[in-house]
């Protein structure tokens, strides 16, 4: 079982909030295990996923990818390639079909004319400077460019999403009126910028969140049950 280190050096006092959130961490890990989030065969193919979850559930994303690589191989230059209506029908089961295969391709088009097709190139450089830049394009909201970042380009930019902010509330981290910059700074500034760590750690939120700290909470057998101050 993986557990992310937390810092015992008797010099120095770890922050609190440090401590939590590495103790929250290793306590999911220990329950749920690796996830290997996020599942796909390439890093294009996760920036395909980014943009096709946006308002939908990961089961019609899959759908949707699943056509997609029965008509053609997932890269910019296939995706360019495709005829817009083509596209819109093959990606139907993830809603906002013909919004989000304009946004596709724009961005596709963009990698092709600006990077000639290297994903890895696009996300190199200072991270905030390329995450400003994936702000840009239409249809790259924050969660969107750090769940690019993270999972396409392996880049150390923790991922925030509504479950982040209902399992922190609910466990006294957050006050709940944070904006998602709030919320991403906290992390940054408090966990190693390590990319297996923020890895691992959303997926482990998302996976407790609809597991036991669903919107009306299954708190039996919960992992975090013990120290949860909802509960206390």
């Amino acid at each position: 079982m993986t557990h992310f280190r937390q810092n015992t050096d008797s010099r120095q006092r770890p922050a609190v909030l440090k401590d939590t959130l590495l103790f929250l961490c290793n306590r999911l890990a220990e329950h749920f295990g690796p996830l290997h989030w996020w599942p796909a065969d390439s890093p294009f193919e996760v920036v395909i996923g980014a943009f096709l979850t946006q308002n939908t559930a990961w089961r019609n994303v899959e759908l949707a990818i699943a056509a997609l690589k029965k008509t053609i191989p997932l890269t910019p230059q296939a995706l360019c390639a495709l005829q817009r209506q083509d596209l819109e029908e093959l990606i139907r089961p993830a809603g906002f079909f013909r919004q989000k295969a304009q946004r596709l391709q724009l961005f596709a088009t963009c990698l092709l004319e600006k990077h000639q097709g290297d994903l890895d190139a696009m996300l190199s450089g200072p991270l905030s400077q390329v995450r400003q830049t994936l702000l840009t394009f239409k249809g790259i909201g924050p969660e969107t460019a750090d769940s690019i970042l993270l999972y396409a380009g392996h880049r150390p930019s923790f991922v925030v999403d509504a479950y982040t902010r209902r399992l922190f509330k609910r466990y006294g981290v957050l006050e709940g009126d944070e904006t998602y910059e709030d919320i991403r700074a906290l992390f940054m500034a408090h966990l190693p910028r390590q990319v297996d760590l923020f890895n691992e750690y959303h997926a482990l939120i998302v996976e407790q969140c609809k597991t036991f700290c669903r919107k009306r909470p299954l708190c039996e057998n919960c992992p975090l049950q013990p120290e949860c101050p909802v509960l206390l």
